[in-house]
């Protein structure tokens, strides 16, 4: 399939209780159980619903991906991304990201002995000399907050993918 038809149709299939052709926005905050303590495929709207649903399926198959996660804020997906590394490793950030992240990362992540190196990205050669054999991750924000300097996204992951390192 193209990547325009998987846009929009990747995820989408007539609604089962009413058939719309599309997948409805659901508002509302609590599905019914199918039984008493037997929840059906939702609970609660925070952390899942039909709507979510047929996104992480597209977002998957735009991705070429086998799952697809959607969240409620920015920083629940950056908590989320993060939470994947672990003591001892070494994290290149941007010296320019959201206060919030920022936060993040030196109140939660380096007390747990994550180390970060603060690096200017936009020079590749710093990004380079950064990378050690303990680095796991390359975190970016683009447009940055609050200077909103554009990055090369592409440059910047090329360079890590030669490293082994995510991004």
């Amino acid at each position: 399939m193209k990547f325009e038809t998987l846009a929009i149709h990747a995820g989408q299939g007539p609604d089962p209780a009413y058939g719309a052709v599309m997948t409805p926005i659901y508002q509302v905050s609590t599905f019914a159980f199918e039984a008493f303590n037997k929840p059906g495929t939702f609970d609660y709207t925070r952390s899942g619903n039909p709507t979510r649903k047929a996104l992480e399926v597209c977002l998957a198959a735009l991705e070429n991906g086998t799952h697809g996660y959607a969240f409620a804020t920015g920083m629940a997906a950056t908590a989320s991304i993060l939470s994947m590394f672990n003591t001892g490793d070494h994290l290149i950030i941007h010296d320019d990201l959201y206060g919030g992240t920022y936060r993040l990362l030196v109140s939660v992540l380096a007390p747990k002995g994550i180390e970060m190196e603060f690096v200017n990205l936009r020079d590749l050669d710093a990004l380079r000399a950064a990378i050690r054999p303990n680095t796991k991750g390359i975190w970016t924000e683009t447009p940055t907050n609050p200077l909103m300097n554009l990055l090369d996204l592409s440059a910047i992951a090329e360079i890590a993918r030669a490293a082994g390192v995510v991004t």
